[in-house]
């Protein structure tokens, strides 16, 4: 027995790891630099003076008051700044999480009454728990199932959705439709109703914020501003148009004279303490909805967070992140917020100005309470034409209606795929809509892999290479094939092998030995080893022996776990295509 002695040192690093793993601020915190200080402020207030409108403007897509959206961008940066391993990521609302919230609660609640909250805080809860369970388990990669495709299609189409549907705050009547288009066809037929004050301050907001977004950042680059400087004043632009907005709405009294709609009183304080109704019909309403979000923000979220951090030679761990945007979104459930994750712009800002740690954040979530606490009063008349502007401006820049063209010219299976997820968010609905794209993501996979491309190679020149026959000018010899598959071998492509290699064998009378290259197989499964079982019977009924060549270690692993290795004969089994094809004299 090993002394406990000589196991503590062993069992201290172990523990120390597994605490570093999971609270991550203790190794930045540990190794901080003074230097760093400065420019993690600075970031914070900057993503802080960003996130004040867009949390209002993406609370009110949600369905939810304004302060909802203020209190989501507090507790939640917290959880994830001790938690997370990105320094630069910034978590809060985002635009598409809001539709989905929206989509999925309101067809079970009343927006803006108790029980619709209620379900919120519930759906919350659920994110979170999915994202914390997923991350503890380290099973972030089944995330990898919603395809680059999938993923594009359902952001340009939910974009799209979003933008149309904060058309009722600026043209200032009430507008339904449960589909875009329906929601096109009634803001069209209604707008004799249309409130022309509100609309003009809802255009002006939007040409302001375009201004800002597109016009002014060259302008001030021009004129010599440090990037830092610029990318606080940019940044600002959304602040900026709220306070005009407040100020042109009080100093006319427009709220009263011309019935603009404003957000009203907002109540002061940092975020209430709530508790989610765990009713097991409620969650089983909302799972779809939940899983939704699960699988659209994580993908998003950590792709943002990867290539922030490869930018600066850091690297993340997806699953700590998994674990720290579950414990924020569970956090969110018990102080008022809503469903949170990574979001893109904010985070390329963040980065921006200088965030280095999770400092950043924490400075962010202060900044948002000192709002909350002391200038909420400032906000009531705050046009919601001011905060549905600055939701369009947000989200017309994720339609990007390029990449189906690119994708189209690199696979024509993937544009289907992207063109079946559009049309699908589009007309079926968010859930049904990404699920569809996911759906035909995999039966387009399973096609393709069912056909596998099937090479005949031969020797190139006096080397030890071999190469496809078709491709090349290559050496082969009558009484050996040696045939390369390019695909793991499983259930749905076994079949379509073991014809392919019997004809190729029928083609060729004099063929005696049949070679199958395994450089490209990662994996066989119990199928596979069937067929290929069977597959040696035939041609050995024909005269033919079967060869393997340059086998994975993992492939040969379950080789040797069945009964198909002494079938084979290891003497019939080479280390690599060369080797085999010397073995059967052909060397000259």
């Amino acid at each position: 027995m090993t002394p406990v002695s000589a196991r503590q040192p062993g069992v201290h690093a172990a523990l120390l790891a597994a605490i570093y793993r999971y609270l991550p601020f203790l190794n930045w915190l540990r190794h901080y630099r003074r230097e760093h200080l400065p420019s993690d402020v600075v970031a914070g207030i900057v993503t802080a003076i960003m996130l004040i409108p867009q949390s209002m403007a993406y609370a009110q897509l949600a369905g939810l008051p304004p302060q909802i959206g203020l209190y989501a961008s507090v507790a939640p940066l917290v959880v994830y700044a001790l938690l997370g391993t990105s320094g630069q990521l910034s978590v809060g609302p985002v635009a598409i999480t809001s539709l989905l919230v929206f989509n999925g609660v309101s067809t079970l609640a009343d927006p803006g009454s108790e029980r619709y909250l209620q379900l919120v805080l519930l759906l919350a809860f659920m994110v979170g728990a999915m994202k914390l369970t997923l991350g503890v388990l380290r099973l972030g990669a089944i995330l990898n199932f919603i395809s680059h495709p999938v993923l594009t299609a359902f952001t340009s189409a939910s974009a799209l959705i979003i933008a149309v549907g904060q058309l009722k705050y600026i043209l200032g009547y009430r507008i339904g439709g449960e589909h875009l288009h329906e929601t096109i066809v009634q803001a069209i037929a209604g707008l004799s109703q249309i409130n022309l004050v509100t609309f003009t301050i809802g255009l002006l907001s939007i040409v302001l914020l375009v201004f800002f977004r597109q016009g002014l950042r060259p302008l001030l680059r021009r004129v010599g501003l440090p990037p830092l400087a610029v990318t606080l004043i940019v940044s600002g632009a959304p602040l900026l148009t709220v306070i005009l907005g407040i100020l042109v709405v009080q100093g006319l009294q427009l709220d009263q004279s011309a019935r603009v709609a404003v957000v009203g009183a907002i109540p002061p304080g940092i975020s209430p303490i709530s508790v989610p109704p765990f009713g097991m019909t409620d969650m089983q309403a909302l799972l779809p909805t939940a899983l939704t979000i699960v699988l659209v923000s994580v993908v998003e979220s950590i792709a943002v967070a990867k290539a922030l951090a490869s930018k600066r030679r850091q690297a993340i761990d997806p699953d700590q992140e998994l674990v720290a945007l579950g414990a924020a979104n569970i956090t969110a459930s018990f102080f008022s917020g809503y469903p949170v994750t990574g979001g893109f712009a904010r985070s390329v800002v963040n980065a921006q100005a200088g965030a280095v740690t999770g400092l950043a954040s924490l400075v962010t979530a202060l900044g948002i309470a000192v709002i909350l606490l002391f200038f909420t009063p400032i906000f009531y008349y705050l046009p919601q034409a001011v905060l549905a502007a600055t939701v369009i401006v947000a989200v017309i820049g994720l339609v990007d209606l390029q990449e189906p063209l690119r994708i189209w010219r690199t696979n024509r299976g993937d544009a289907f795929t992207w063109l079946i997820t559009f049309l699908g968010v589009l007309t079926l609905g968010i859930e049904n809509g990404i699920f569809a794209g996911v759906a035909s993501a995999l039966i387009l996979y399973l096609w393709r892999t069912s056909r596998p491309h099937i090479a005949i190679v031969g020797r190139l020149g006096n080397s030890e290479v071999y190469r496809n026959v078709e491709r090349h000018q290559v050496k082969t010899w009558p009484h050996v094939v040696a045939v390369r598959v390019d695909e793991s071998l499983y259930f749905a492509n076994t079949r379509y092998l073991e014809s392919a290699l019997l004809q190729i064998v029928a083609e060729r009378p004099e063929v005696k030995h049949l070679v199958l290259i395994g450089s490209a197989i990662n994996f066989i499964d119990s199928s596979a080893l069937h067929t290929l079982e069977h597959l040696i019977d035939e041609l050995r009924d024909a005269g033919v022996e079967f060869h393997l060549a340059d086998i994975k270690g993992p492939v040969m692993d379950r080789l040797k776990q069945s009964e198909l290795i002494n079938k084979i004969g290891y003497d019939h089994i080479h280390m690599t295509t060369h080797a085999a094809m010397l073995a059967l004299g052909c060397n000259d």
